[in-house]
């Protein structure tokens, strides 16, 4: 009877024993688990602010589409977006104005050197700085770009001037087809050729 009860007492800690084991096995390959980011073309958001008339008044829109060409999967946010190209139809732009629209693709772009689409490439520095590397026009620049994180987005600012990439014939055949509307109070009609640039990225979460 006592060899009984003994062998049940040793069985019983075997058991416990294992399952402790099994636990801290699953508690460590959940610690060795992280959480990856990645970005879906769906998923990037890009307002463009232009301005007209001597006053500078601004006028926004955005483009419809974005394509990613090289998305990975990262351990941060930040790293998921480093490096990462991209391709923006001109066509897809769209500022609630389709008569605008129209004039903006085949007066500004379609006056640009192989620019059917915009491309480009995104690094991120530290210090929430970084640079964009954009082809417009047959020519391909570099422009600084500053960016803030917030939980699982990132909102990349910078601005650009069309004059850097050659494109002066371009913003004056639109402000010649825009003359009037582009018309101050003093009688002159203004096209700038600096461009705000803002991008909201909501990054997907694995």
């Amino acid at each position: 009877m006592k060899k009984s009860i003994l062998f049940l007492f040793l069985t019983l800690l075997i058991s416990i024993y294992s399952c402790k084991k099994e636990e801290k096995k699953v508690e460590n390959k959940d610690a060795g688990t992280k959480a990856m980011y990645t970005v879906l073309s769906k998923d990037v958001k890009i307002n463009w602010t232009g301005y007209k008339t001597t006053e500078k008044i601004p006028v926004k829109g955005t483009f419809k589409e974005v394509e990613i060409l090289n998305a990975k999967a990262a351990e941060s946010p930040e790293k998921a977006i480093n490096n990462l190209k991209f391709k923006i139809p001109v066509a897809s732009i769209f500022s609630k104005d389709s008569i605008r629209d129209y004039k903006l693709v085949n007066f500004l772009f379609g006056n640009m050197k192989n620019t059917l689409s915009i491309q480009g490439k995104i690094t991120l520095d530290e210090n929430n700085k970084g640079t964009a590397t954009l082809s417009l026009n047959g020519l391909e620049k570099e422009v600084p770009v500053t960016y803030t994180l917030t939980g699982d987005n990132i909102h990349i600012n910078t601005s650009i001037d069309l004059n850097n990439w050659q494109a002066q014939a371009a913003v004056k055949a639109l402000n010649d087809v825009c003359s009037e509307k582009h018309k101050s109070k003093d009688g002159i009609s203004k096209t700038w050729s600096d461009v705000g640039i803002d991008v909201d990225v909501k990054l997907t979460k694995k």
